[in-house]
């Protein structure tokens, strides 16, 4: 599976802004999909998961309430809208994509990565 994510920009804080993740494959109904995000100087960390079917999603407390993983299994591409964005969200966002595992949170579990896209909020 190849992926490509594509959407981030530069974005006002209480601002919107939506990523997508297109993903090459037939077999791209079978994986879970995720979004991480990197800082500046921080660790990698989850955002945000969807399983296979879209029938659960998971989100990091930090983004909870202000963003939402949708996927659309007919146009191979898992979507991030993010809301009232903060100049903590600031990052580059990876969306990944994994075969099974236990822990939608752990990056360790995933096993395609995207190349990132960056997101800037300002204040």
């Amino acid at each position: 599976v190849q992926l490509q994510a594509s959407g981030g920009g530069l974005v006002q804080t209480g601002g919107s802004l939506r990523l997508s993740c297109a993903a090459s494959g037939r077999t791209f109904r079978r994986y879970d999909m995720g979004w991480f995000r990197q800082a500046p100087g921080k660790e990698r960390e989850f955002v945000a998961a969807i399983s296979w079917s879209g029938t659960s999603t998971y989100y990091a407390d930090s983004v909870k309430g202000r963003f939402t993983i949708s996927r659309d299994n007919a146009k191979n591409t898992v979507y991030l809208q993010m809301n009232s964005l903060k100049p903590e969200d600031t990052a580059v966002y990876y969306c990944a994509a994994r075969g099974w595992g236990e822990r939608f949170d752990n990056q360790y579990e995933y096993d395609y990565w995207g190349q990132g896209t960056l997101v800037t909020v300002s204040s």
